[in-house]
């Protein structure tokens, strides 16, 4: 049996034995409703619903959160480069305003030698001279001293164009900024609502409850990596990484049990994007900040062409993004109340596959 036919085997034994050694009987449904729960009485509470059905409820509202994650991520991405873009523009804004000054000083200049010299220009008074070469001189100041100040005023007019381009550069960023500003209000509404209810409900279940909710979790991982595994998707997969995916893997997994937090990027917690483009950085290569945009920008592999360091996308929306570390395994930081972690790069459903050093 080769080396990666034997890591494939490893990961599922880990993942079956990590069902095995649960602290709680193993089921993979829980006891049916008793004729009385299942049953609703005018006037009765609603059937109570069964463990899976909570992990599922409790599944979609932490992927809907992870969404909004991505959507404020990105208008917070949005509204830093345009906070950037207006500081160039006011920098720019006061150079331009500094030359303006400066060559209505020397328009200045230029006029008051001329009414000095009885409203003619430096040099004229030599083009009156009977002598040749005073004459010459004289003209010869006279073309020194149009083209100086038609200088002068030329700059002058392309430094207020510039000034005006300035402020209205300056305005629509500003106008992108606010937007930007409430496309992030509205989105961090949403994760925390879609959070809140997600904790409501996990914290109305007993403390064996959540134990086997951790379980039923852990079995639907399980159950989607070996389906993946069982496809032969791991096969062909034996590329090594590069020089610098190595070093987003070494970065990614030396955060492992740091805690998810929305928006984070590190050093102490991250979200999933947060990690994947942090890690990346660390090798050297910037990549956009969120899954979606990862998604959309990066190079796309093919699945049987991956190699460590690759970025796998998840969810049909690009809501999800873990970094590939071989031997069909991935990190990447789960969801709220949960720590960074290695899991089954098949543990989801696989959108696609992203390399951000192509």
């Amino acid at each position: 049996m080769n080396r990666r036919h034997c890591a494939s085997a490893a990961i599922t034994l880990v993942c079956a034995l990590s069902v095995l050694i649960t602290p709680v009987q193993a089921f993979a449904e829980p006891a049916p409703p008793s004729p009385s729960d299942a049953r609703s009485a005018p006037g009765s509470k609603a059937p109570k619903k069964s463990l899976e059905e909570v992990r599922k409820e409790i599944d979609a509202l932490y992927r809907k959160a992870g969404a909004a994650t991505d959507a404020y991520n990105l208008a917070e991405e949005k509204a830093e480069k345009q906070s950037g873009e207006i500081v160039k523009l006011a920098r720019a804004t006061v150079v331009g305003q500094s030359k303006i000054a400066e060559l209505k000083s020397q328009a200045g200049a230029q006029a008051r030698e001329q009414y000095r010299s009885g409203g003619l220009p430096p040099g004229a008074q030599f083009m009156l001279s009977d002598d040749p070469q005073l004459f010459l001189d004289g003209v010869s100041r006279v073309r020194e001293g149009q083209q100086a100040a038609q200088g002068v005023l030329g700059e002058l007019t392309r430094t207020q164009q510039d000034l005006e381009t300035y402020t209205k550069d300056a305005s629509a960023n500003w106008k992108k900024l606010e937007a930007n500003r409430v496309k992030q209000a509205k989105a961090k509404k949403k994760i925390n609502a879609q959070i809140t209810a997600a904790k409501k409900l996990e914290s109305q279940l007993k403390k064996e409850e959540r134990a086997r909710l951790l379980k039923l979790e852990q079995e639907a991982e399980y159950k989607q990596q070996t389906a993946w595994l069982s496809s032969g998707a791991l096969k062909d997969i034996n590329r090594e990484a590069s020089a610098s995916g190595r070093k987003a893997v070494a970065f990614a997994t030396e955060q492992i049990g740091k805690p998810y937090v929305w928006g984070a990027e590190g050093p102490k917690s991250y979200d999933c994007s947060g990690l994947t483009s942090q890690a990346w950085l660390a090798a050297g290569r910037p990549i956009p900040r969120t899954s979606q945009e990862q998604w959309r920008l990066l190079p796309h592999i093919a699945i049987k062409d991956m190699r460590p360091g690759d970025l796998i996308i998840y969810h049909g929306d690009a809501s999800h993004v873990g970094m590939y570390v071989g031997d069909g395994a991935i990190v990447h930081a789960p969801r709220p109340g949960r720590n960074v972690t290695l899991a089954g790069a098949g543990s989801m459903q696989i959108l696609g596959v992203v390399r951000p050093d192509k």
